[in-house]
């Protein structure tokens, strides 16, 4: 057989799965291993790195079979992005759990560097903010925290690195580096030089010779060495961390276009092209991939709440049995019945940033039925990306989005979308937009395409969903939004 199939190893945070792909896009063989998250204190997530890498080789070698090992060419990767770990270079070894992203231990941290004034710095040097969620932090933390641990990075004993450096360390025998995508998640590096900066070095006392090298997302950065059943020498070729590996495996290469995937919460980036330019929005300003010396970087917001309102009308009102239920509950009425939801389940993200706003029902009359609810919690997480697109569309005007994430299977939802936001949106005909672009990036990084474009044939576009809503009906709707928002900021 000749070796022309990708591997894609999403690792993610609660289980890793692993896809085989032919150059055309196709899912020949996929497999996904569980493996769980630990809880040790209040606001503390914690993963044993000893058991992600084990979810990654048992995925992988279910994923490969007998028939699909001698014909990969190269291995893709895509990751949680800001989860982060130490560990001995001579043993391999974690020397503590590795610190999840969703950790909030150095919540009073990022508050104290806050009031020191370094918000500014970070910024303007990261394009991030200090937050928790950011690596960073997690790393000064285990300097700190950790009995023996800054010594030996000092001495450089010790290896730092999110998921893509952990795995790429495991699977070729000891190389040493993160992508740039998953380095721009750090508050480490400089956006504009896609270096380690060492004023941020300073700022968190990270000893420079703990960080692992710089790499473009495309290429081959090393090659496997007894990994899971298969042949040494098979490159990894392309790494990203998730969401930006999901932008690229939806072919948003021009600056305006734009994907949306559409999980728990709705993660959305939009490519702006060369130049990392600043939002005044608070959005986050993120490497999107570097080919080469060639750097594209992207906006980034989220929504905390998508398919998290569906769980909740399913699991907290019982209005529905099973999340595929609220489609045709919705189509069962032509409107809300000016019914207005604010999925605030968890506070407000970009473009609002307030998190002591709370959810909010609100338009309620004698004759509301659970099929207008429905409706307006869809038109909710309709709103809230809308909201976003429209911080990204004032500094990069936008030309489509492309769509993915398991609430993407909604059409109801994908046109709500393409009416409110007054866009032209793209849906895939797989949904695991993740894996494909870290097949596509290893494709490109291995040499079996010859440009993103040729790599975009692993794409295809099932459905597209065009603006039906009247501009007058549009405005009505988004001053009801506003105020439903206003309402849901109010203290109590």
């Amino acid at each position: 057989m000749n070796a022309d199939l990708l591997l894609a190893i999403d690792q993610g945070t609660t289980g890793t799965t692993a896809l085989v792909m032919d150059r055309e896009g196709q899912t020949l063989s996929r497999a996904t291993e569980d493996f769980p998250q630990h809880f040790p204190k209040p606001g503390w997530v914690e993963h044993d790195p000893e058991e992600i890498w084990a979810s990654v080789e048992r995925s992988v070698a279910r994923a490969l079979g007998d028939q699909f090992g001698p014909s990969v060419a190269a291995i893709g990767i895509t990751n949680q992005r800001e989860t982060s770990l130490l560990w001995d270079r001579s043993s391999g070894r974690a020397v503590h759990p590795a610190i999840v992203w969703q950790d909030r231990r150095t919540a009073e941290r990022c508050l104290e560097l806050r009031a020191g004034g370094h918000l500014e710095l970070v910024r303007d040097k990261t394009g991030l903010v200090l937050d928790p969620y950011f690596s960073g932090t997690k790393l000064e933390w285990l300097l700190r925290n950790v009995g023996g641990v800054r010594e030996a990075a000092i001495a450089g004993r010790l290896a730092f690195g999110t998921i893509d450096s952990y795995l790429v360390w495991k699977i070729t025998g000891g190389a040493h580096v993160t992508d740039v995508t998953n380095a721009s998640r750090t508050l480490l590096m400089n956006l504009a030089s896609c270096e380690w900066d060492p004023e941020l070095l300073e700022l968190l006392s990270v000893p420079r010779a703990v960080l692992p090298t710089i790499v473009a997302s495309a290429g081959v950065i090393g090659t496997t060495k007894s990994f899971a059943g298969l042949r040494d020498g098979i490159p990894i070729a392309g790494i990203a961390g998730d969401q930006q590996a999901a932008l690229f495996g939806q072919g948003c290469f021009s600056p305006g276009e734009v994907k949306c995937t559409y999980g728990t919460g709705a993660f959305v980036l939009s490519n702006i092209g060369v130049s990392p330019k600043p939002s005044s929005a608070g959005l986050l300003t993120t490497v999107a991939w570097r080919l080469g010396n060639d750097t594209t970087y992207a906006h980034e917001g989220s929504s905390f709440v998508a398919g998290a309102a569906v769980q909740w009308l399913r699991d907290g009102l019982g209005l529905i049995r099973s999340a595929a239920e609220i489609e045709p509950l919705a189509r069962s009425v032509s409107e809300s019945g000016g019914v207005v939801f604010v999925p605030a389940l968890a506070g407000l993200g970009a473009p609002h940033w307030d998190p002591e706003a709370r959810g909010l029902l609100c338009g309620l009359t004698r004759g509301t039925t659970a099929a207008h609810i429905a409706r307006a919690v869809l038109e909710g997480i309709a709103f809230s990306v809308a909201d976003l697109l429209d911080a990204m569309g004032a500094v990069t005007p936008l030309k489509r989005m492309r769509v993915d994430g398991g609430a993407a299977a909604n059409s109801l939802l994908m046109q709500l979308q393409s009416d409110i936001s007054c866009i032209t949106i793209e849906r895939p005909k797989e949904l695991e937009s993740t894996a494909r672009g870290a097949a596509m990036l290893a494709g490109v990084g291995a040499g079996l395409f010859g440009s993103p474009t040729e790599a975009l044939a692993m794409s295809r576009t099932e459905h597209t969903f065009t603006p039906e809503m009247s501009p007058d009906d549009r405005n009505v709707a988004k001053r009801r939004w506003s105020s439903a928002i206003a309402r849901a900021r109010l203290p109590g």
